[in-house]
């Protein structure tokens, strides 16, 4: 391992491996890194150019989301929304529905917002100040960094999921990686790592490496290029560095959804802001009225759950029946969800009409969707699996 200095540069360099302050220890790690980056970087469509937008089009799809399961969304989007004005002109439905399957969809509502703001104040040209870049709707420190180093070769840190972890076992630390302390910390870290130039370069080389080999349990160091630079292998505590994050305590919940028909037509609603799943389009759903188990309560419930449905369509509802029961989970919730629909037979589907992409898709809160234009409205999880049981069941 290099030697280093134990001098200190302050309290915010106190409780990591003081060796990271050798100049000498930096080079290696910029060297070997960039080596190994070098021969075994994934061909990924997004490395394929350094266009800003596409660089931050995936910097925010990949927040939270592994990167096989961006790929082809990735892939959609662009080739649907080329361009930044292209994303700016179009309606959010439109964004929302290419982002369906995706999650955390606020990311696709703001990326939304921010194009329309780039088109207004920057002519369309995503800008390459650090300032203006964190002024957009969605973006942060770590996400400028990511599109500014990339895409501009600005020497600008990051520090997301991979990096963190990377950061806080090459500098031993045993903080919460975090807390204010222990990010101010590895972002000084990662700020100090940067080399002078091909700083894209390198601050992919960090993430790579923490997506493929520095992983969170049962680390490949014996495929690490930093293996003998890294204090933490040295002192075998992969397992206690980074510090865990407290575990998530989820919660049951048990909700409703109700499918209601009129003719080919089913009842939407547009889910609002602040609400689960905002902007999206979803069945009518409702939390389980709070009564006891027994038969009479059961009944109480799915006459609350009814008045409730009636209320929302302002339409008479006959007696609600079970259809089918589905289980999923959004951050800390557990949740079940029992998909009933009202006691009037549906009618068949006339003949399969293609359709309309040039139609309008529906505005406002609530409105009779055809079930042909189900495809193009963009629904929940669980709103997209109902969609299905409902075209299934009406035309087998």
């Amino acid at each position: 391992m290099a030697a280093g200095s134990n001098r200190s540069v302050g309290p915010a360099s106190q409780g990591v491996f003081p060796g990271w302050e050798d100049p000498r220890w930096r080079g290696r790690l910029r060297t070997r890194l960039g080596t190994w980056y070098d021969k075994t970087a994934r061909e990924l469509p997004w490395r394929r150019s350094r266009n800003p937008y596409y660089v931050w089009v995936s910097e925010i799809m990949l927040q939270q989301t592994q990167v096989a399961t961006v790929i082809p969304y990735f892939e959609r989007f662009i080739q649907q929304f080329p361009t930044i004005a292209a994303l700016a002109s179009a309606r959010e439905e439109q964004v929302l529905r290419l982002w369906e399957g995706l999650g955390y969809y606020r990311r696709a509502r703001q990326l939304h917002r921010a194009a329309i703001t780039i088109v207004a104040e920057h002519a369309g040209r995503f800008p390459d100040d650090p300032d203006a870049v964190q002024r957009l709707p969605g973006i942060g420190r770590y996400t400028s960094g990511a599109i500014l180093s990339i895409a501009f070769d600005q020497r600008q840190p990051v520090l997301e999921a991979n990096t963190l972890r990377l950061l806080s076992r090459l500098l031993a630390y045993q903080g919460d990686p975090r807390g204010s302390a222990g990010q101010r910390i590895l972002w000084q870290a990662a700020e100090r790592l940067l080399p002078r130039h091909r700083t894209g370069r390198f601050n992919q080389a960090l993430m790579e490496l923490g997506s493929l080999v520095c992983t969170p349990r049962q680390p490949r160091c014996d495929q690490c290029p930093l293996q003998s630079l890294c204090p933490t292998f040295v002192g075998g505590l992969q397992a206690q560095i980074p510090r865990a994050s407290k575990r998530v305590e989820f919660q049951d919940v048990h909700e409703a959804a109700i499918v209601i028909w009129q003719g080919d037509s089913v009842w939407l609603r547009r889910c609002a802001d602040g609400e689960r799943w905002a902007g999206l389009w979803d069945f009518p759903r409702f939390p389980w009225p709070n009564t006891d188990s027994d038969k009479s309560s059961t009944a109480k419930a799915h006459t609350i759950l009814r008045r409730q449905a009636q209320q929302q369509s302002q339409v008479g509802l006959g007696p609600l029946r079970p259809w089918t029961e589905l289980k999923h989970g959004v951050t800390r919730f557990r949740i079940r969800l029992s998909v009933f629909q009202t006691n009037t037979r549906p009618p068949r589907l006339r003949a399969r009409k293609k359709t309309d992409t040039t139609a309008p898709l529906p505005t406002g809160d609530g409105q009779w969707i055809p079930m042909r234009q189900l495809q193009e409205i963009p629904l929940s999880t669980t709103g997209r699996k109902i969609a299905r049981l409902v075209v299934q069941h009406l035309d087998p």
